[in-house]
């Protein structure tokens, strides 16, 4: 990490309250570097960051710390904490596009209930990377209404192994095999995707750890193995 958005993003990642930071000027550091850390290749984030603010804000921060003020230094760190939390955040906006600024709408109006409390409080428990495939599928959804594909393709994302067959000749039947141990979170995390993206018109049979029997395709004609249709 050099940069202070790198170690924003960071912590985002690992689902940290970036508001818990508190950045401070650094007493000895790099010219070459924004962020002061005693290790440079540290993956620990720690709470309290000393920054070189000269780096890149020189211009807003030269006049802030002069060798010889020693008024009001707790307002002024306290000014340097707001000013580098505001900078940060805005170095974060200014590497995103407009469709990833659409996804960040979704997941807000998903959070304020837009689409019901069940939705709203299981999309709560998701990690970061599976709101955002959720709330980017949303967003295609909006513009091209191609449910069932984006179903197929929204459920790969959250489970990598998941494989969904389509029945139509007698009804309409996704056969839908999830490829992992059903857990209360991974149940969870299936009934999301169903819930958002299955048309109404359609009927569902799941499958978790085994898959039921194809002709042909010996992976699935394990014997002990083989789930029932």
């Amino acid at each position: 990490m050099n940069y202070v958005w790198d170690l924003l993003m960071r912590a985002k990642e690992q689902e940290l309250d970036v508001n818990s930071f508190r950045f401070v000027p650094a007493v000895s550091y790099s010219p070459y570097m924004e962020l002061s850390l005693t290790e440079l290749n540290t993956s620990e984030l720690e709470q309290v960051v000393e920054i070189n603010p000269y780096y890149r804000f020189y211009s807003i921060f030269r006049d802030l710390f002069p060798p010889d003020a020693e008024e009001y230094l707790e307002l002024r760190e306290s000014l340097f904490d707001i000013m580098i939390h505001f900078l940060a955040e805005t170095d974060l906006y200014q590497g995103m596009n407009r469709r990833e600024y659409h996804i960040q709408f979704v997941q807000r109006d998903i959070g304020n209930g837009i689409f019901g409390p069940k939705v709203r409080e299981s999309f709560a428990q998701l990690n970061r990377e599976e709101q955002d495939a959720i709330a980017e599928g949303l967003l295609r959804l909006y513009e091209t209404g191609e449910a069932v594909h984006l179903l197929k393709e929204t459920m790969r994302r959250v489970f990598h192994r998941s494989i969904i067959y389509t029945n139509c000749e007698e009804k309409d039947e996704l056969l839908i095999y999830i490829g992992q141990e059903e857990t209360q979170l991974s149940r969870l995390k299936a009934d999301l995707i169903l819930d958002l993206f299955l048309p109404a018109r359609f009927t569902i049979e799941l499958y978790w750890t085994r898959h039921f029997g194809i002709l042909e395709a010996d992976p699935t004609m394990k014997i002990d193995a083989i789930a029932l249709y």
